[in-house]
């Protein structure tokens, strides 16, 4: 499994083309797991998503360059502020963005508390590269087509 996350093969399918994006849309990985975190980086980097990589609630949030974010992927479990308490913060200041859970300790309370409070997946660790990637990619690709649908 970490093998595929450090030198990960991309599904054609699933990649970016850059010259068809102005911006690459902005993927932010929260988890306290440093081998984890920048794996997750590398993944969404060779899919061709700008990444930034926090390893708290808290760090995300001091970040100014998080409002830039199109896709979070959060750990459930964080030291101090957890994922939960994170995706409360975000929804009461107003910032929307598609949250997409990650865990190692799944358990049916949590999952459906962060389904029902607004994250659109909660994926079990080992992480599955081309399920993550064609979460991210199906959430990316309805946003656009939502914003373009959106009347001025």
């Amino acid at each position: 499994m970490f093998q595929c996350l450090l030198y990960p093969r991309v599904p054609k399918s699933i990649r970016i083309r850059k010259e068809s994006v102005d911006a690459s849309p902005q993927v932010s990985i929260v988890d306290d797991d440093p081998f984890v975190r920048r794996a997750l980086g590398r993944l969404c980097e060779v899919a061709g998503y700008g990444v930034e990589l926090y390893a708290s609630a808290e760090e995300f949030l001091q970040r100014t360059h998080a409002d830039n974010t199109s896709c979070l992927i959060l750990d459930v479990h964080l030291p101090g502020r957890s994922g939960l308490q994170l995706q409360s913060d975000l929804q009461a200041a107003g910032r929307r963005f598609p949250i997409v859970f990650v865990t190692a300790f799944e358990d049916e309370q949590t999952r459906n508390q962060a389904l029902q409070t607004g994250a659109v997946a909660f994926l079990q660790k080992p992480l599955d590269n081309e399920r993550l990637l064609g979460v991210i990619h199906n959430l990316l690709t309805q946003d656009r087509t939502r914003v373009a649908r959106t009347p001025d």
